[in-house]
């Protein structure tokens, strides 16, 4: 394996939006110099004076050229722009032998960059955020927990439900709080899920369509799927003995936001992209989010496994936060992941080529044991 290029201590966090909160201010008291990128200086300095950051990191104006010319071997380049702009910074990384992170999930653009990412010694961190993200972490951690319990080898059947949701904290009519662009919202549920139920792999080529009632520490949401949970039983490393019986990562939303959003869905079925980023502009506008606005997030993870035998096992963890006048709690809750995770390319302890936020149990319990530390809350249970 090629050594990593050591970090320079230089951190370059690109884009300013909803999603950049306090994990920005943790690395400008970690690293040796914290860069923000934004569309002008203009920006990048009312960005950092919102976050009373101001002196504390250097406002650039953002291109992708003037970034390349500003990177040195061994800096970190943070992604906050949107994922089709993962690949070319990058390749950009790549070419500099800079460090490079994100929230995202891995798209085969970057996928396809990870080998010479790799033989250059470049650290590639991505799904470091929430969802994915934290997900992650609990998902890992409950897996190892079952699996030293019941035994690798041991055939059994399992349930592991994932489901995050970033919600309003006072309930509003429309059951929903736009926290990331609504056309990225519009258009998440226009893409169909595949999911683990009943022991069958099943397709809901609409994802609200399959959306259940999801009881959560005595509260009642509504959950549907999204994207494709299946790749995530080879990727979280659940023993080939054990079986799923459901197996689905998805989405949490307050209850009644079924009935609520009836004539969106109606749109959504047959209207085409022009008219859905019409809709995504008519409801940002009918349903703006004020600074009174709080939102608040729910990540609820949990597994259960009962062997043939008979013995079983049971996990939960569970993460709730409102947001606060400073910052949001979605904002929070991916950045902070994010900026244990840069720490960790700062001080030399991923390797190269392509890391997630967690791929083990005893990473993941670590990671969590450094998020409560920061601040971030959650609770455990094992039954």
């Amino acid at each position: 394996m090629t050594e990593v290029v050591p970090a320079s201590g230089t951190v370059h966090w690109v884009g300013a939006g909803l999603s950049t909160g306090s994990g920005l201010a943790a690395l400008c008291d970690t690293a040796a110099r914290v860069r923000l990128w934004h569309r002008t200086e203009e920006r990048a300095e009312q960005a950092l004076a919102a976050r009373g950051l101001t002196g504390r990191a250097e406002p650039r104006a953002y291109t992708l050229p003037v970034l390349v010319a500003d990177l040195a071997p061994g800096d970190v380049v943070v992604s906050m722009l949107p994922a089709p702009d993962h690949a070319p910074l990058l390749a950009a990384c790549v070419g500099a032998r800079a460090h490079f992170a994100c929230s995202s999930y891995v798209s085969d653009a970057v996928l396809e960059q990870v080998p010479a990412a790799g033989a250059a010694g470049v650290t590639v961190l991505t799904e470091a955020g929430l969802d994915p993200g934290v997900d992650h972490l609990f998902a890992h951690s409950l897996i190892d927990r079952a699996t030293r319990a019941i035994g690798p080898e041991t055939p059994a059947t399992y349930t592991l439900t994932s489901y995050c949701g970033g919600v309003p904290a006072v309930p509003n009519e429309f059951r929903y709080r736009f926290s990331w662009a609504p056309a990225g919202v519009l258009n998440a549920l226009r893409s169909p899920a595949r999911y683990i139920e009943d022991g069958a792999v099943t397709t809901a080529d609409r994802p609200w369509t399959a959306t259940r009632a999801h009881v959560v520490d005595g509260e009642t949401f509504e959950a549907y799927p999204n994207r494709d949970s299946v790749p995530f039983v080879a990727q979280y490393g659940l023993p080939s003995a054990w079986t799923p019986r459901t197996f689905v990562r998805g989405t949490l939303r307050l209850d009644g936001w079924l009935t609520a959003w009836a004539p969106v869905f109606a749109e959504l079925e047959h209207g085409d992209d022009r008219r859905i980023a019409e809709l995504a502009r008519d409801l940002a506008a009918r349903h703006p989010t004020t600074d009174a606005d709080r939102d608040r997030v729910v990540l609820a993870v949990s597994l259960d496994v009962r062997a043939d035998a008979g013995e079983q096992w049971s996990g939960r963890y569970l993460l709730d936060a409102v947001g606060t006048e400073e910052e949001s709690a979605m904002a929070r809750l991916v950045s902070r992941p994010l900026a244990l995770g840069v720490g960790h390319i700062l001080d030399g302890s991923l390797p190269a080529g392509l890391n997630r936020a967690a791929e083990t149990g005893e990473r993941s319990r670590a990671w969590l044991a450094e998020l409560a530390e920061a601040g971030v809350e959650f609770t455990a249970r094992i039954d």
